[in-house]
Protein backbone atom coordinates (compact mmCIF):
# COMPACT_ATOMS: atom_id res chain seq x y z
CA UNK A 1 0.00 0.00 0.00
CA UNK A 2 1.79 2.94 -1.03
CA UNK A 3 1.15 6.08 0.68
CA UNK A 4 -0.35 7.53 -2.73
CA UNK A 5 -2.73 4.05 -2.95
CA UNK A 6 -3.60 4.61 0.79
CA UNK A 7 -5.01 8.13 -0.40
CA UNK A 8 -6.57 6.96 -3.16
CA UNK A 9 -8.26 4.51 -1.06
CA UNK A 10 -9.61 6.75 1.38
CA UNK A 11 -10.81 9.17 -1.46
CA UNK A 12 -12.48 6.80 -2.95
CA UNK A 13 -13.82 5.84 0.81
CA UNK A 14 -14.40 9.21 1.20
CA UNK A 15 -16.99 9.87 -1.80
CA UNK A 16 -19.13 6.95 -0.55
CA UNK A 17 -19.46 7.72 3.27
CA UNK A 18 -23.37 8.01 4.60
CA UNK A 19 -24.81 10.76 6.74
CA UNK A 20 -23.05 11.81 10.31
CA UNK A 21 -20.04 13.08 8.50
CA UNK A 22 -18.71 16.74 8.04
CA UNK A 23 -16.95 16.99 5.51
CA UNK A 24 -13.87 19.86 4.81
CA UNK A 25 -10.61 19.51 2.93
CA UNK A 26 -10.95 15.87 2.52
CA UNK A 27 -11.31 15.25 6.19
CA UNK A 28 -14.65 13.27 7.06
CA UNK A 29 -15.46 13.63 10.83
CA UNK A 30 -18.43 11.48 12.47
CA UNK A 31 -20.63 13.55 14.41
CA UNK A 32 -20.25 11.40 17.26
CA UNK A 33 -16.18 11.26 17.07
CA UNK A 34 -14.46 13.67 19.32
CA UNK A 35 -10.97 15.64 18.50
CA UNK A 36 -9.76 17.11 21.10
CA UNK A 37 -8.08 20.49 20.28
CA UNK A 38 -4.78 20.91 19.18
CA UNK A 39 -4.53 17.60 16.88
CA UNK A 40 -3.49 17.80 13.44
CA UNK A 41 -5.70 16.34 10.60
CA UNK A 42 -4.77 16.01 7.42
CA UNK A 43 -6.46 14.57 4.45
CA UNK A 44 -7.40 12.46 2.85
CA UNK A 45 -8.72 11.39 6.37
CA UNK A 46 -12.16 9.48 7.68
CA UNK A 47 -12.34 9.24 11.82
CA UNK A 48 -15.51 6.97 12.11
CA UNK A 49 -18.21 6.63 14.54
CA UNK A 50 -17.36 7.51 18.62
CA UNK A 51 -13.43 8.03 17.92
CA UNK A 52 -11.37 9.69 19.92
CA UNK A 53 -8.65 12.12 18.33
CA UNK A 54 -6.18 13.30 21.83
CA UNK A 55 -4.33 16.56 22.05
CA UNK A 56 -1.27 16.60 19.59
CA UNK A 57 -2.13 13.66 17.57
CA UNK A 58 -1.48 13.78 13.81
CA UNK A 59 -3.41 11.87 11.44
CA UNK A 60 -1.65 12.30 8.12
CA UNK A 61 -1.20 10.51 4.76
CA UNK A 62 -4.15 8.84 3.50
CA UNK A 63 -5.53 6.95 6.93
CA UNK A 64 -9.17 5.85 7.72
CA UNK A 65 -10.81 4.81 11.15
CA UNK A 66 -13.47 2.44 11.39
CA UNK A 67 -15.30 3.37 14.85
CA UNK A 68 -14.33 3.78 18.19
CA UNK A 69 -11.14 4.16 17.78
CA UNK A 70 -8.72 5.69 20.21
CA UNK A 71 -5.60 8.17 18.95
CA UNK A 72 -3.52 9.22 22.18
CA UNK A 73 -2.30 12.54 22.67
CA UNK A 74 1.30 13.09 20.81
CA UNK A 75 0.79 9.87 18.89
CA UNK A 76 1.08 9.85 14.65
CA UNK A 77 -1.12 7.61 11.99
CA UNK A 78 0.57 7.69 8.66
CA UNK A 79 -1.26 6.34 6.01
CA UNK A 80 -3.13 3.49 7.71
CA UNK A 81 -6.04 1.85 8.17
CA UNK A 82 -7.73 0.70 11.38
CA UNK A 83 -10.75 -1.36 12.16
CA UNK A 84 -12.70 -1.15 15.48
CA UNK A 85 -11.85 -0.52 18.56
CA UNK A 86 -8.35 -0.13 17.84
CA UNK A 87 -5.84 2.23 20.76
CA UNK A 88 -3.04 3.73 20.26
CA UNK A 89 -1.80 5.00 23.86
CA UNK A 90 -0.08 8.21 23.55
CA UNK A 91 3.42 9.17 21.74
CA UNK A 92 2.94 5.89 19.28
CA UNK A 93 3.74 6.01 15.76
CA UNK A 94 1.85 3.75 13.23
CA UNK A 95 3.07 4.11 9.51
CA UNK A 96 1.48 2.42 6.48
CA UNK A 97 -0.19 -0.54 8.41
CA UNK A 98 -3.30 -2.28 8.49
CA UNK A 99 -4.65 -2.87 12.09
CA UNK A 100 -6.88 -5.49 13.67
CA UNK A 101 -9.98 -5.22 15.84
CA UNK A 102 -9.61 -4.49 19.29
CA UNK A 103 -5.66 -3.75 18.81
CA UNK A 104 -4.10 -1.60 21.53
CA UNK A 105 -0.43 -0.24 21.62
CA UNK A 106 0.85 1.09 25.03
CA UNK A 107 2.59 4.29 25.20
CA UNK A 108 5.47 4.42 23.31
CA UNK A 109 4.90 1.23 20.86
CA UNK A 110 6.00 1.95 17.38
CA UNK A 111 5.02 0.65 13.87
CA UNK A 112 8.00 1.27 11.81
CA UNK A 113 7.32 2.29 8.08
CA UNK A 114 10.79 2.22 6.96
CA UNK A 115 14.21 0.26 7.01
CA UNK A 116 17.13 2.63 7.65
CA UNK A 117 19.89 -0.76 7.64
CA UNK A 118 18.76 -1.37 4.39
CA UNK A 119 19.39 1.57 2.23
CA UNK A 120 17.44 1.85 -0.91
CA UNK A 121 15.46 -1.64 0.08
CA UNK A 122 11.82 -2.32 -0.56
CA UNK A 123 9.98 -3.94 2.29
CA UNK A 124 9.20 -7.24 1.75
CA UNK A 125 6.74 -10.07 4.13
CA UNK A 126 7.37 -13.48 5.00
CA UNK A 127 4.42 -15.40 5.57
CA UNK A 128 3.58 -19.15 5.23
CA UNK A 129 6.89 -19.61 3.89
CA UNK A 130 6.78 -17.59 0.82
CA UNK A 131 8.15 -13.92 0.63
CA UNK A 132 5.87 -11.29 -0.48
CA UNK A 133 7.81 -8.19 -1.94
CA UNK A 134 5.15 -5.55 -1.85
CA UNK A 135 7.86 -2.88 -4.25
CA UNK A 136 7.19 -0.17 -1.59
CA UNK A 137 10.59 1.67 0.36
CA UNK A 138 7.42 2.37 3.03
CA UNK A 139 5.24 -0.33 4.66
CA UNK A 140 4.70 -0.99 8.08
CA UNK A 141 2.46 -4.30 9.11
CA UNK A 142 -0.19 -6.00 8.94
CA UNK A 143 -1.74 -6.54 12.58
CA UNK A 144 -4.29 -8.87 13.49
CA UNK A 145 -7.36 -8.66 15.38
CA UNK A 146 -7.14 -8.30 19.51
CA UNK A 147 -3.23 -8.02 19.40
CA UNK A 148 -1.14 -5.53 22.18
CA UNK A 149 1.94 -4.19 21.97
CA UNK A 150 3.47 -3.32 25.53
CA UNK A 151 5.37 0.03 25.74
CA UNK A 152 8.00 1.31 23.83
CA UNK A 153 7.56 -2.00 21.66
CA UNK A 154 8.66 -1.85 17.94
CA UNK A 155 7.41 -3.77 15.25
CA UNK A 156 9.59 -3.48 12.18
CA UNK A 157 8.54 -2.73 8.59
CA UNK A 158 7.58 -6.18 7.02
CA UNK A 159 6.03 -8.15 10.46
CA UNK A 160 3.01 -9.90 10.66
CA UNK A 161 1.21 -9.99 14.06
CA UNK A 162 -1.49 -12.98 13.84
CA UNK A 163 -4.69 -12.36 16.22
CA UNK A 164 -4.36 -12.00 19.47
CA UNK A 165 -0.19 -11.56 19.39
CA UNK A 166 1.28 -10.00 22.90
CA UNK A 167 4.32 -8.41 22.37
CA UNK A 168 6.08 -7.61 25.44
CA UNK A 169 7.07 -4.08 26.83
CA UNK A 170 10.70 -3.07 25.14
CA UNK A 171 9.78 -5.95 22.74
CA UNK A 172 10.78 -6.19 19.25
CA UNK A 173 8.96 -7.67 16.58
CA UNK A 174 11.14 -8.25 13.37
CA UNK A 175 9.97 -10.54 10.27
CA UNK A 176 11.68 -8.25 7.34
CA UNK A 177 13.10 -9.82 4.82
CA UNK A 178 16.87 -8.81 3.97
CA UNK A 179 17.24 -7.55 0.07
CA UNK A 180 20.34 -10.42 0.11
CA UNK A 181 17.48 -12.95 0.81
CA UNK A 182 14.87 -12.41 -1.75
Amino acid sequence: MAAHRGEDIVRQLLARLGEGFSIADAVAIHHSARVEPGAVLRGPLVVGPRCVIGHGATLRGGAWLEEACTIGPGAELKASFLFAGMALAHFNFVGESVIGRGVNLEAGAVIANHRNEWPGATVAFRHEGATIETGLPKFGALVGDGARLGANAVVAPGAILAPGTVVSRLGLIDHGVPPDLR
